[in-house]
C-alpha cells in the first residue's frame, strides 16, 4: 500500500476553473493522495473573479495567492511546502503561465525543500541524502566535467589536514572500484611504477581517489557511480558504503567528493560548489544550475580567465550567484600547475586535460617558477590516440613526462614514457584568486571546516 501524498497543486487562470477542480477531484479520487491546498500561480484569461476569497469558495478548498498576479509566487510555493508538510508540488498548469525556464525555476526550489515536484509527463525528485556520517563532513560538487573540482578538492584536503583535522576524503568517480577502496596516501609512496603496477593489476589508477591520495598525502576511500541526472543524483554507486567504512577509520573529518556535475548521495553538515567560469552560462543561470549553487556555503569559480571566459561573464556569474544564495561566500580563481618533483633545468612533455587556449599561460608558469624548458605540450590526456601521437611527436626531445594525474595519465602517459626511459612527475594544479579583493581562500575553506564542526556537534 502506497504512503499517503500530500500535494499542493499549482493553478492558473488560464483554465476554465470548472476544469482545474474538476482535475484536483481526480487526483483526490486517489487513496494514497491528499489534496492539501492550491497555489494561484498567475493568468487571467478565464479568471472571472479577482476576489481570491470566491475563488477558493468555488474551488471548495484553500486557495494561496500571491502578491503580484503577473509574477510567478515562487516564495509561495516554498512557503505552502513548509506549511502543509507536502510531499508533491503537483503542476496542473501550462504556457503561456509557465515556460521551461520558470518550470526549471520551480523545480529547483521544490526539489531543495525536498519534495517532489511532478507534472503531466515529468517528475523532478530531491536529492538522495543518506544520513550517514558519524563525523564532521562536507561535501564538494560541481556543475560540471573538466572545472577542476578534483583539483580544489586535492588542495582542499591538503590544507585540511596540514591544519590539523585528521580527514579522509571518499571519492565517487565513473572508473571507480567495483568495492570501495582505501588508499593510504598518508602511508603509501605512490611512485609513477607502483601506479603502473596497479594498472597492470586492471585498477584504473588515474581515477579521482588515487589522484586525492597522490596529491594530498591522506587516506582516501575511492567509489565507483554510473549515470548522472540533471539534479545531481546518481543510477548507481557504492559511496554510501564508502562512508560507512569512512566512520570506522581513524580519521576526524570526512570529505565527500562529487564526480562532474553528479553530487555524493550522503548528507553532510556543509557544501562546497564549484562553477567553471568556462562553461555556457546558460547551464549556470537555467536548468538546475539555480539549485546546485543554492546548496553552496562556499562557491569557487574556476577557470576565470581568457579566453575561457571574459570579466564581463565573470562579473554576471557572480551577481547572479549573489541573487541566488546572498549568504555564500564567492572566490574566483585560476588554476596554475604545480610539479610534484624536480624539474629544474630539465626539457618537459606537459600534458594536461586544460584547454589549448591557455598553454602559453601555463608554459610560461611552469618555465617562470620552475626553472624548466617546456619543449612540448598536449592538451589530450582525455583522448588517448590524439595523446598518444603528441607523445611520439616530442618524446625524442624531451626528459620528463609532467603529466596530470587524469584520464590516460597513467595507461598512456606514464607507460609510453617510461619504457622509453623518460622521467614521470605528476602536476597537481593549485587554484589561486584572480585578485586581493576576493576573501582569502585558505582562510574561507577553513572556515568551512569549523562551521561544519560546529553544525555536528549541535546535533
Amino acid at each position: 500500500m502506497k504512503n499517503m501524498e500530500k500535494i499542493v497543486c499549482l493553478v492558473d487562470g488560464e483554465h476554465y476553473l470548472p476544469v482545474t477542480k474538476s482535475a484536483i477531484e481526480i487526483l483526490n479520487s486517489l487513496e494514497h493522495v491528499d489534496v492539501v491546498a492550491t497555489v494561484f500561480i498567475g493568468g487571467t484569461e478565464k479568471l472571472r473573479t479577482d476576489n481570491p476569497e470566491s475563488y477558493a469558495k468555488m474551488m471548495g478548498m484553500p486557495v494561496h495567492f500571491g502578491p503580484d498576479e503577473n509574477e510567478i509566487p515562487y516564495d509561495l510555493i516554498v512557503e505552502m511546502i513548509k506549511e502543509y508538510n507536502a510531499d508533491v508540488v503537483m503542476d496542473l498548469s501550462d504556457e503561456p503561465v509557465l515556460d521551461y525556464t520558470k518550470r526549471f525555476k520551480i523545480a529547483s526550489k521544490v526539489i531543495r525543500e525536498g519534495a517532489l515536484y511532478r507534472g503531466p509527463d515529468f517528475e523532478f525528485q530531491p536529492l538522495t541524502e543518506y544520513k550517514i556520517p558519524t563525523k564532521p563532513s562536507l561535501k564538494i560538487l560541481g556543475t560540471g566535467k573538466r572545472i577542476g573540482k578534483t583539483a580544489v578538492s586535492a588542495f582542499a584536503a591538503r590544507l585540511i589536514d596540514e591544519n590539523g583535522y585528521e580527514p579522509c576524503v571518499v571519492a565517487m568517480g565513473r572508473g571507480g572500484p567495483e568495492e570501495p577502496e582505501i588508499v593510504r596516501g598518508d602511508e603509501l609512496k605512490i611512485t609513477p611504477e607502483f601506479l603502473m603496477e596497479q594498472s597492470n593489476k586492471g585498477v584504473h589508477a588515474a581515477s579521482d581517489h588515487w589522484e586525492d591520495a597522490l596529491m594530498s598525502r591522506i587516506l582516501t576511500i575511492g567509489c565507483r557511480r554510473c549515470g548522472g541526472g540533471m539534479s545531481g543524483d546518481v543510477f548507481m554507486t557504492n559511496m554510501k558504503k564508502g562512508a560507512e567504512i569512512a566512520n570506522e577509520v581513524e580519521s576526524k573529518f570526512i570529505i565527500f567528493e562529487g564526480s562532474g556535475a553528479a553530487i555524493p548521495p550522503v548528507k553532510t553538515d556543509k557544501h562546497i560548489a564549484l562553477i567553471g567560469a568556462n562553461q555556457p552560462i546558460l547551464n549556470i543561470t537555467n536548468f538546475f544550475g539555480p539549485f546546485r549553487i543554492s546548496l553552496a556555503d562556499l562557491v569557487i569559480l574556476t577557470m576565470c580567465e581568457e579566453p575561457m571566459s571574459t570579466p564581463s561573464k565573470m562579473k554576471a556569474i557572480e551577481e547572479f550567484i549573489s541573487e541566488i544564495n546572498p549568504n555564500a561566500k564567492i572566490i574566483s580563481t585560476v588554476f596554475r600547475p604545480k610539479p610534484h618533483g624536480d624539474i629544474n633545468g630539465k626539457n618537459v612533455l606537459f600534458a594536461t586535460t586544460a584547454p589549448d587556449e591557455v598553454k602559453d599561460v601555463l608554459v610560461s608558469h611552469l618555465e617562470e617558477n620552475y626553472g624548466c624548458k617546456v619543449v612540448g605540450t598536449t592538451p589530450h590526456l582525455s583522448n588517448r590516440p590524439l595523446l598518444q601521437k603528441d607523445i611520439e611527436k616530442y618524446i625524442d626531445h624531451v626528459d620528463v613526462m609532467l603529466t596530470e594525474l587524469k584520464a590516460a595519465a597513467v595507461d598512456v602517459a606514464t607507460k609510453d614514457s617510461l619504457e622509453a626511459g623518460l622521467e614521470v612527475v605528476y602536476c597537481d594544479n593549485i587554484p589561486i584568486a584572480i585578485d586581493d579583493t576576493y576573501p582569502d581562500l585558505d582562510e574561507s575553506i577553513l572556515e568551512i571546516v569549523d562551521g561544519a564542526i560546529e553544525d555536528f556537534n549541535k546535533k
